[in-house]
């Protein structure tokens, strides 16, 4: 069985693992049937509405980006 390491906010962490435990699922097992229904529709299996998305996606490039940025560019960052 493979292991797949992930980087996701502390808050939000323990609000999927509060809400997977209501469900009686683990947080791993939430990300199998996530993943195992995308892979049967051939698509991610919930809308995702282009505003949210942006936020997430900058929000992540951002905290990846931190220490590997040139201070131009991190200034640009903080534009953000």
């Amino acid at each position: 069985m493979a292991q797949v390491n992930i980087r996701i906010d502390d808050k939000l962490k323990d609000e999927g693992e509060l809400l997977f435990r209501e469900l009686g699922l683990s947080f791993s097992s939430a990300v199998s049937v996530f993943v195992s229904q995308a892979v049967r529709e051939r698509a991610i299996p919930f809308k995702i509405t282009g505003y949210r998305v942006k936020d997430i996606t900058l929000a992540t490039e951002k905290s990846l980006a931190k220490g590997w940025l040139l201070p131009e560019e991190d200034a640009v960052w903080q534009d953000l």
